[in-house]
């Protein structure tokens, strides 16, 4: 690859995602979640899709993550095509270009909050004492420098969630994904989350790409776009 090709693949957006449907099929009709739907997500962006529960925004997240097939259209993520990926090659291409923090922690709950983070690492190849030091690291940068050897259950809600965003980060993702990072938490602790997850994505200098309703979550993205009834509109900030 030229030095001119290294150049343009990190200025290029991304995520692009060009004339997307998920239609869903039973017997007696045909629903479709996304129609026709175009985005484009600049590198180093926080890119925020804000809509009512049930409009289709997690859908479309799960698709831009490749844990959901489109019925039509192309996704592009880091300039790999995603759509055309089978299950081997989709499992190499979340463990090294995705972080994904969802609305519940999925914590192991038999594993300490640093195993949690651990494991991650050493399970994509990083020697065993590499993997602990960066858990360790991303632990502390979350506040949790103190909590590091209890398990899931010992933890707040707010803890376990950001043990989540720390393992998110463990593989040094090029792309978050968040779906309704604090969607299940109270007010103070979603606050907190929000502002963590803004704040590691700049400090980390990762994308971010952030499903939710709340909209003083979303006023902290520099790129919203809205969504209702499949369609998908960007909104200036």
């Amino acid at each position: 690859m030229s030095n001119g090709e290294v150049v343009n693949a990190k200025s290029s957006p991304i995520v692009v995602v060009e004339g997307l449907e998920k239609t869903y099929s039973t017997q007696s009709e045909k629903l479709t979640i996304l129609k026709d739907l175009n985005m484009t997500v600049p590198r180093g962006s926080k890119c925020v899709i804000v809509g009512k529960s049930g409009s289709g925004k997690s859908t479309l997240l799960n698709i831009i993550g490749g844990l959901d097939k489109a019925t039509a259209g192309i996704v592009r993520v880091n300039g790999e095509e995603v759509s055309g990926k089978n299950e081997s090659e989709l499992t190499l291409f979340r463990q090294k270009v995705l972080g994904l923090v969802f609305q519940f922690h999925y914590l192991l709950k038999d594993f300490t909050a640093v195993e949690n983070v651990f494991l991650p690492a050493y399970m994509a190849g990083v020697p065993k004492k590499d993997a602990m030091e960066k858990a360790k690291s991303l632990l502390n940068d979350v506040g949790l420098s103190d909590r590091m050897t209890h398990l899931p259950s010992e933890l707040s809600g707010g803890e376990r969630q950001r043990v989540a965003v720390a393992r998110s980060l463990v593989n040094d993702p090029e792309l978050i994904l968040a779906d309704e990072p604090t969607g299940n938490l109270d007010p103070q602790n979603a606050l907190l989350i929000g502002d963590l997850l803004f704040s590691m994505a700049d400090r980390h200098h990762k994308t971010l790409i952030l499903v939710t309703h709340d909209m003083n979550l979303a006023s902290k993205g520099d790129v919203r776009y809205f969504i209702q009834d499949g369609l998908l509109k960007e909104e200036g900030l």
